[in-house]
C-alpha cells in the first residue's frame, strides 16, 4: 500500500474537488492524507456561522477536520499561510498571504510532509488552478516544486472536465432547482461564462465517485459555513448532483497519452 497526499487551498476544496478520490484510496487501503494551504479565514459567511469569541478560521478549520472524519483520512496537515481571497481583492497584496509565499520557501513547507509521510502520490490543481484563484493557482507552483524536492513520483492535478461544465448549464435539472428564474439563469450563466478547469482533450483520468457520492455530499455539507442548505450546490436533486459532482477529473505529470478513453483509478501504480 501506498500514502497519498492532496493538497488544496481552503477548506472545503477538498470536499468540492476530491472527496471521492479520497475516499476510494482509503478503502483500497492506502493512507490518505490532506494538506491545507490557508484557514480560509477570508472566505465570507454570516456572523451566525461564527460563534462568540471565534475567527472565522477557527470555524474553517473545525470544519475541515470534521468532514475529513467523514471521510476517514488519516491527517489533516497545514501550510500555516493566511488566505490571499479572490482574485483582485486587496487582501492579495498580504504579505503573509499564499499568494505573496516564496514559492520554494512554501514548496520546502510542504515537501517537509511529503517526506514525512513517505508519499508516493501527490495532488495539486491544474496551472490556471481551476478557476484562476490566486491560492489555488499557487498551490499548482508550490505543490509542483514540492513534488521535486521531494521526490515523489506520482503527480496528479485536479481539475474540472471544461467542456463538461459548459455542458451543464443548458442540463434541464437546472429548473429542479427551488431557484428564481433569475436566479437560474445567473447560475447557468456562471457555468457559460468562464473557462474552467482543463480542456477535455488534455485530461488523463476520470474517476467515478458515485459509490461515495452520498458521503461526499454529507463531507461537503459539513462545510456548512461556506456550502449551507441554501447554496445551488445543495439543492440540487440527487440525479442532477451526482452529474455534477460524480466524476473528478486529473491530469497525470508525464502522461504519454491524454483525452479519451481516460484512465479511472489513479491509485494504480501504488503498491
Amino acid at each position: 500500500m501506498g500514502t497519498a497526499v492532496f493538497v488544496h487551498a481552503h477548506p472545503d476544496d477538498e470536499a468540492i474537488a476530491t472527496a471521492g478520490t479520497m475516499m476510494q484510496g482509503v478503502e483500497l487501503g492506502h493512507r490518505v492524507v490532506v494538506v491545507c494551504a490557508t484557514d480560509g479565514a477570508v472566505g465570507e459567511a454570516h456572523e451566525s456561522k461564527i460563534p462568540e469569541g471565534s475567527s472565522l478560521g477557527d470555524v474553517r478549520r473545525a470544519e475541515m477536520h470534521a468532514a475529513a472524519e467523514l471521510m476517514g483520512l488519516h491527517r489533516v496537515a497545514w501550510l500555516g499561510y493566511r488566505d490571499s481571497g479572490m482574485n483582485g481583492e486587496s487582501t492579495n497584496d498580504d504579505p503573509a498571504c499564499f499568494w505573496q509565499a516564496d514559492v520554494d520557501e512554501a514548496a520546502e513547507r510542504l515537501a517537509g510532509i511529503l517526506r514525512d509521510e513517505s508519499a508516493d502520490l501527490i495532488t495539486i490543481y491544474d496551472e490556471i488552478g481551476g478557476y484562476n484563484h490566486p491560492d489555488h493557482i499557487q498551490v499548482h507552483r508550490v505543490g509542483k516544486r514540492a513534488a521535486e524536492l521531494a521526490g515523489t513520483r506520482l503527480v496528479f492535478e485536479s481539475t474540472m472536465n471544461r467542456e463538461q461544465m459548459q455542458s451543464f448549464a443548458d442540463d434541464p435539472s437546472f429548473g429542479d432547482m427551488e431557484l428564481s428564474d433569475e436566479e437560474q439563469e445567473a447560475a447557468r450563466e456562471e457555468f457559460r461564462s468562464q473557462d474552467l478547469g482543463t480542456h477535455a482533450a488534455r485530461i488523463t483520468h476520470a474517476v467515478d465517485v458515485t459509490p461515495w457520492i452520498e458521503r461526499k455530499r454529507a463531507a461537503m455539507a459539513a462545510h456548512h459555513s461556506q456550502i449551507d442548505e441554501d447554496t445551488f450546490f445543495m439543492q440540487l436533486p440527487d440525479d442532477a448532483f451526482a452529474m455534477a459532482f460524480g466524476v473528478e477529473w486529473f491530469v497525470r505529470h508525464g502522461a504519454t497519452r491524454t483525452g479519451e478513453p481516460y484512465e479511472t483509478d489513479i491509485y494504480t501504480d501504488l503498491t
